[in-house]
């Protein structure tokens, strides 16, 4: 990466910050395989992509509802009491962890000086009880979402909604996800981009390489102040 020091840190929430596993228990609570929840994720983001690519627009929770709905009817693991089988999943979001990772490295990035704020396709009201639970709320200029440009990322104008809201421009910023679709995503719109692996070790090649690939937050508040 260039040696210039990102002005701030935007950091994706799902899956980046959050810890999705314990939705898996939430299946077998209702009676359906825990392998359903990352096709149940992955069709959510494909949703959303889909609206935002269309000119449309949708909340993640109702794209959620929508796709437990179809994953679950008319199949072998349709429950006897639907709605309320998909709100017991659902609800699940409001209950997540953060990774173990996470309230040291945000701390030691925080401690550093780096401005940090959260931009998610999901909840911005949801990353706040996240942060919250986590003890690592203070450590946080903002917290975004899709809400606000009615735009999911990686749509270039999602990622600038987080930069203007922050008082930087796109080039100033670097954007923090496990997601390599995200990276590539802000790396396009002229941010810089960090991947954190996560115990993944193959980035895709046909997307643009991340200035940074490190396995955690921890490793990253190390990596970002050595480039």
């Amino acid at each position: 990466m260039s040696a210039k020091r990102p002005s701030l840190l935007i950091l994706d929430v799902n899956e980046t910050l959050s810890d999705l596993t314990p939705l898996r228990g939430r299946f077998e609570e209702i009676g359906a395989p825990a392998d359903l929840m990352p096709l149940w994720f992955a069709g959510i983001l494909r949703d959303g992509f889909a609206l935002t690519a269309a000119g449309g627009y949708a909340d993640f929770a109702d794209l959620a509802r929508d796709g437990l709905r179809g994953l679950l009817t008319d199949t072998p693991h349709q429950p006897i009491h639907l709605e309320a089988a998909v709100r017991h999943v659902v609800s699940g979001f409001s209950e997540l962890d953060v990774h173990p990772d996470v309230p040291a490295g945000v701390r030691a990035l925080r401690a550093a000086g780096h401005r940090l704020v959260t931009m998610t396709n999901g909840s911005a009201a949801l990353t706040d009880t996240l942060l919250d639970k986590a003890g690592v709320r203070d450590c946080f200029e903002a917290l975004w979402d899709v809400t606000g440009p009615r735009l999911w990322k990686p749509h270039p104008r999602a990622y600038h909604y987080a930069a203007e809201r922050s008082g930087v421009r796109p080039d100033e910023a670097m954007l923090v996800a496990v997601h390599p679709w995200d990276v590539d995503g802000a790396q396009r719109a002229g941010m810089a981009g960090a991947w954190l692996r996560r115990r993944t070790t193959t980035y895709p090649s046909s997307l643009t390489e991340p200035a940074i690939a490190v396995e955690d937050f921890i490793e990253l508040a190390h990596a970002i102040d050595c480039a």
